[in-house]
Formats: structure tokens, sequence, C-alpha cells
């Protein structure tokens, strides 16, 4: 691969992904961590790595996982920004009991991020979500209930939907997973 075409699959991409997506400002984040502003540039360029705890505090600034920012060991390095094996999905989410989500994007610097999300049988969110995004769902396998905008459908595999910042909810009441690729823009885990 030609250096200059080097995708920014790094820690520090994903960090400044996520600030910006949160509408923080460097100056804001380092704030909520106590840290300087110096200290989080570092990190955000990859020029330095911050500690175990640092990072448990960068994630919960940022309301994600630590599993959500750590990279993946097994990756090929040729492969890094570009591939994704299904061994090697980061897990994202809030880890709301009965959806296991993984990310399938290289990682968060673009545009949008593709989701993995599986609803475990005779599960729901238990709340409903807002959220400033564009989102577009496809179910793979299962059934899942969603209520969009206050209006209930049931969806099945090959079955596609849309949700454009409105409040949405998911209930899996069956007795299967429902398998559904995720897209959502901009980023949010």
């Amino acid at each position: 691969m030609h250096p200059s075409l080097s995708p920014p699959s790094t820690l520090g991409a994903d960090l400044r992904a996520l600030r910006r997506a949160r509408g923080l400002t460097l100056q804001g984040l380092a704030d909520q961590l106590g840290r300087s502003v110096g200290w989080l540039s570092q990190v955000e360029r990859d020029l330095s790595a911050p500690s175990i705890t640092d990072l448990r505090h960068l994630a919960r600034a940022l309301e994600v996982s630590v599993s959500t920012l750590a990279r993946p060991d097994a990756a090929v390095s040729e492969e890094v920004g570009v591939i994704v094996r299904r061994g090697c999905r980061r897990p994202i989410g809030n880890r709301t009991p009965g959806l296991v989500e993984e990310l399938l994007s290289p990682d968060l610097t673009d545009d949008f991020e593709v989701v993995h999300s599986t609803f475990e049988p005779h599960s729901r969110i238990g709340e409903v979500v807002t959220r400033p995004t564009q989102e577009v769902g496809y179910l793979i396998s299962g059934r899942l209930d969603l209520v969009i905008g206050g209006r209930a459908f049931t969806l099945t595999p090959g079955d596609s939907f849309r949700i454009r910042g409105e409040p949405f909810e998911w209930i899996n009441p069956y007795d299967e997973a429902a398998v559904a690729i995720w897209v959502i823009a901009p980023p949010v885990y």
C-alpha cells in the first residue's frame, strides 16, 4: 500500500471522531478528564498512548465501552483500516441486555458506521431512544419489532428500515435471535 493511502485506523482517530460526534471540543473533553489539552491532542494524534486508567476515563466521558476503544490484536497490518475479519470485530454499544453489537466498519473515522446487531430472544431495549442521526438497517435473520416515531412494525428477513432522528425502540418477543446490519450516520459508538 502506498504510504499516502494508509488509512487513519488508530485509537487517536477513533477518539477524535467520537469527540466530534458528541460535539465536544478538545478543551471540553480535556476538562472532563482533568487532563491538559496538549495531552489529549497528543493522544488523538497517536503521539502519546493513554494508560488503561486514562482509557477508562475516555470511554466514560465519550459514553462508550472500553472495548470499543481497544484495537483487536489479531488484525494483519496490511488489513488494518480496510478489512475487518469476523473474529476481529470490536464489540461496541452500551451493553444493553439482550443486544450484542459489533463494529463492521474498520474504525470510527468515516461519516457513518456499520454495526452487526444481534437481538437475543425475548429481549427489548427498555427505553425509547432518540439520537441526532440517520439510520438504515437490514434484517438478515429472525423477526424484530420496531417502534419508530410511535408507529409499530414487524420486520422479517430481507426487510429494511430507516430512522431519521425519530424516537425508536426495538423488541424481540420471539423465540429466536434477530440479526441485523445497521448503518448509523454520524457514528455514535
